[in-house]
Order: structure tokens, then sequence, then C-alpha cells
């Protein structure tokens, strides 16, 4: 009697311990998105002191990219030393490609965007990136457009409502909801450059061409990536191009040689980009992305937005204004109607993938 309720007790020690490891991995996914948006959200901080503290925004990007093709050739040799996959001519051809859309060009412009306005602004439009996204694949044929599908008719619908709510955004700035008027908040507010309406308008539009640059680089990406099955590789490739050609920008741009000089207080944001951003966060996201797909990674973006706002209200003592809440409202609802018609064309073309492979079997079988 009492071997059989030790062995009761056994095995419901070990249903315990299975139904205990099935939560937790069931819940990594959500973890693990969660914590690569705080960190997107420290980015947008950090990135922002480092530029109030007077570093070249220009150096800035050649720094970040170098740390970066530092963390992620790292990871490559740890994870992808015995990758196959030979680089050809084409494939350099992308790459290059992609260090001038997302180095050179979109960060550059992503760090002048951010200058002129606030990190909370700025991560509510990066929510607009899928959106443009989805316009440039239509353009690229890249994308099916078949207005009589709901799927499409929810990814116009989403596009329109992060295009309205970019130019509500930009155009109207608003009352300031929240503020903080705390002594501590207006010494490190008094560090950074007031921001006027000319600069509002300015640094909005700067990030929109950011923002199209950065989803022109998803785009090819996404076609380079199915040549050379290495993401972690493919990104150590991309940095290590973005350094090149960021340095050449630099030289061109800024002509100072205290620019490249690191102090204390500006090293954090580029060793933050390369090895948090680049080496940490984009490996994660593609783990997340091999178990859950794309869309579940993405529909996490407004996150960081909400967490960079309250980091912003209390480090940087930066107000929340109405335009800005409302705009980045019609962002997200934009965001999510264009994950759900993705998800909604995924879903048919399983459908009619599994019509047409039963009719296969049938005819097999006759």
């Amino acid at each position: 009697m009492q071997n059989v309720m030790q062995m009761e007790e056994q095995e419901e020690r070990v249903k315990g311990s299975r139904k205990r490891d099935r939560v937790i991995e069931e819940s990594k996914p959500f973890i693990l998105c969660i914590f690569s948006n705080v960190c997107f959200a420290g980015y947008n901080i950090v990135s922002k002191v480092a530029l109030h503290k007077g570093m070249s925004r220009y150096v800035l990007v050649v720094y970040g990219y170098a740390f970066g093709t530092l963390a992620t050739a790292l990871f490559a040799f740890l994870f992808e030393r015995k990758n196959e996959s030979k680089i050809n001519v084409q494939i350099l051809r992308n790459v290059f490609f992609l260090g001038l859309l997302g180095g050179a060009l979109g960060s550059t412009l992503y760090y002048m965007g951010l200058e002129y306005t606030s990190p909370a602004f700025t991560s509510a439009m990066a929510n607009m990136t899928p959106s443009i996204t989805f316009i440039l694949a239509v353009l690229c044929r890249m994308e099916q457009f078949d207005i009589s599908k709901p799927g499409t008719q929810a990814k116009i619908g989403g596009t329109l409502a992060a295009f309205a709510g970019a130019a509500l955004m930009t155009l109207y700035k608003g009352v300031a909801v929240i503020t903080m008027h705390t002594k501590s908040s207006h010494q490190i507010a008094g560090t950074s450059k007031s921001s006027t309406d000319a600069e509002w308008l300015k640094g909005s539009l700067v990030l929109i061409v950011s923002y199209t640059s950065f989803a022109a680089s998803y785009i090819l990406q996404t076609s380079t990536i199915k040549m050379y099955p290495a993401p972690i590789t493919l990104t150590s490739l991309t940095c290590l191009s973005g350094t090149l050609l960021s340095t050449i920008m630099a030289a061109i741009l800024d002509h100072k040689a205290s620019s490249w000089k690191l102090s204390w207080n500006t090293l954090l944001a580029p060793m933050y980009c390369g090895t948090v951003i680049y080496g940490i966060t984009f490996y994660v996201q593609t783990l997340v992305v091999i178990t859950k797909g794309p869309v579940f990674t993405t529909a996490f973006r407004p996150l960081a937005t909400i967490v960079v706002a309250i980091m912003g209200l209390l480090i940087l003592g930066e107000a929340i204004y109405l335009g800005s809440v409302l705009g980045a409202f019609l962002i997200v609802l934009g965001l999510y109607a264009t994950l759900w018609g993705k998800k909604k064309e995924k879903e048919k073309k399983s459908m009619d993938h599994g019509i047409s492979q039963q009719a296969i079997d049938i005819n097999l079988e006759k």
C-alpha cells in the first residue's frame, strides 16, 4: 500500500514538472519579445542622450555598426560556424545595399530625426514600418494585391490609418498631456536642445524617409536570406558594410577630428547599439520568428513605444503631447490591421494548399 502511494506521489511530481516545463516553454516567446522591446526602448533613450552630449550622428552610426560587426561576428562563430552556404557576387551586392539602406542612409536619418524630435515620437513612428514595407512589396511585385480579398483590404486600411497617424503627429503637436515638473527632470532636460515646431516638422519628414529606407532593406534582406540562410552571419556582413559606408559618409560630412573621440558620456550609445541591439536583440528576435513567425514578433512593437514614453518622461523630462498620443493610436491601429491582413492571407494560402493537396491525394487514389 505504501509503495502504491509513493508511486502515485512520484507520478504527480512528474506531471507537475512536465506542466511547469510546458508553461515555461509556452511563455518563453512572450518573455523574449518583451525583453527585446525593452532593449529597443533603451536604445532610443541612450542614443538621444548621446546626441545631446554633442556626439556626431554620423560618427554614432560608424561606431554603432563597428561594435555590431564585432558582436555579431562572435555570435556567428558560436552558432553558425558549421554553415556551408557559399558567398557569391549577388550576395555581396545585396550586402552592400543592405549596409547602404539600413546603415549609412537609414540609421543616419534615424538619428537626425531623433535629434529633432523625441524618443517617444521616434518610437511611435517606427510602427509605420510594416505599412511602408507593404507598399514597397506591392511595387516590387513581392506582395499580392487583390482588392476583393479581406486580407488586402485590411492591409490597405491599416496603411492609410498609419499614414494618417504619421501626418497627425507631424502637423499637429497639441498641448502637453503629461509633463514632469520636478527639479531633477528640468536639469536633465536642460542638457537637450529644445525642439521648435520647424525642427519637429523636419524631424518627422526625415524619420519617414528613414523608415522607408529601413523597409526597403527588410525587403532586400528577405530575398538575401533565402540565398544565404545564415541570419547572424548575414547581419555581421551587413554591419561590416554599414561600417565602411558610414565611415565614408562621416569623413565627407563631418570634418572635425574631435567628433571621433569617445568619452565615457558617449561610449554607452554605440556599445549598446552594437552589442545589445545587433548582437543580442536581433538574435533573440530570430529565435522568436523561427518558433512563432514574424507577425507575432511585430505585434509587440507598440510595447517599445509605451516603454520609451515612460522612460523619456522620467529620465529626460520630455512631455507627451496630444498630437503624438492621437497619432500613435492611429499608427498602432494601422499596424494591427496590417498584421491581421497578413495573417488572413497566410491562413488562406494554407487552406488553399491543403485543399489542393487533398485533391492530388484523391486523384492518386483513383
